[in-house]
């Protein structure tokens, strides 16, 4: 069976998954951040086959996620460093951390605690607006499309949907989508408006 390929999809998402969507790749960038940094180490750490490990890493330093740096010549081995581009998915990490310290945590409560070096408190991420720097939660998000924006594989609705042609106005001041048990929908006043419009299709 053919696998999909993530990269040619116009979707930063779909890209970065290409990159660490497999499972065992998150966990080797948390190793390197939490300081172990050798093929042994990671390796014993995690119990994950010595070839997938390779393969990971492979890829992780390709990408220039990390770098490999020698600590020992003879015989020769590598230590693996997060670069910058490496280290920008430190929030990514965290937050994937807070969502399953809330969610999958057994009763005993989260397996680590996050700890700010400057000032020696536990922390966890928090998201907040580049411009206004208030929260940043589900109901308050929207989108535009980006001047990369296309249609193609994994985007075939999103560009139009986010373009809205002919309707610049309504996109701008539609209201925000409500959040619920199954998913995201129009609240009620976008969707009476829409209906209205008879520009809901289904």
């Amino acid at each position: 069976m053919q696998r999909t390929d993530f990269h040619a999809m116009p979707c930063s998402i779909a890209r970065t998954l290409a990159v660490v969507g497999e499972a065992w790749t998150p966990l080797i960038l948390r190793d390197v951040v939490f300081g172990l940094t050798k093929f042994d180490e990671i390796q014993r750490d995690l119990g994950v086959a010595t070839n997938v490990l390779t393969d990971r890493l492979t890829t992780l330093v390709e990408h220039e996620l990390l770098a490999r740096e020698p600590y020992q010549h003879r015989p020769l081995r590598y230590r693996y460093e997060l670069t910058a581009k490496g280290a920008d998915l430190l929030p990514v990490l965290l937050s994937l951390m807070k969502w399953g310290d809330r969610w999958t945590a057994d009763e005993a409560g989260p397996p680590v605690t996050i700890v700010h070096r400057r000032c020696g408190q536990p922390t966890e991420p928090l998201m907040v607006c580049s411009a206004c720097k208030g929260p940043v939660h589900a109901g308050e998000v929207a989108a535009r499309g980006g001047p990369g924006g296309r249609r193609g594989p994994g985007a075939y609705l999103l560009p139009g949907w986010l373009a809205a042609p002919g309707r610049p106005d309504a996109r701008e001041t539609a209201a925000p989508p409500r959040v619920t048990s199954v998913g995201r929908y129009p609240n009620e006043d976008e969707a009476a408006t829409a209906g209205a419009t008879g520009s809901v299709s289904r």
